[in-house]
């Protein structure tokens, strides 16, 4: 993580980031879900379009907030969905297991940051 950004109101707004992304969170796992269960290429496709318009969402603000390690696993997963949906694959009803295993490891990542400030703000 680069230096933190020390502007005034700048940790209300990474409290509000953390809270959306809790948010996020669950609408990406709900798409990955989704995506991954689907049984037509345009169900699969349209909620893996989802879940990368969530990351880009997410890589944008991260890194700008001081969260450059989860702004780089968020666009890293958004990169995995746009090749696949660019790429001749993304042409087939399924759903690649390594962007699920990518999703799932950016879960994880926001998980770990959102225990890591909330220990922060106890402390």
């Amino acid at each position: 993580m680069h230096k933190k950004l020390e502007l005034p109101g700048i940790e209300r707004i990474r409290a509000r980031f953390l809270d959306m992304l809790e948010q996020r969170q669950r609408a990406l796992a709900e798409h990955a879900l989704a995506a991954w269960e689907g049984s037509t290429l345009q169900e699969i496709n349209d909620n893996l379009a989802e879940a990368r318009t969530i990351l880009h969402q997410i890589a944008g603000t991260a890194g700008s907030l001081g969260f450059d390690d989860l702004g780089t696993v968020a666009r890293d997963n958004e990169l995995a969905i746009d090749a696949h949906l660019d790429g001749p694959k993304g042409k087939i009803a399924n759903c690649p297991t390594e962007i699920i295993f990518g999703l799932d490891d950016f879960l994880k990542s926001s998980e770990a940051l959102i225990a890591e400030q909330s220990a922060l703000e106890s402390a």
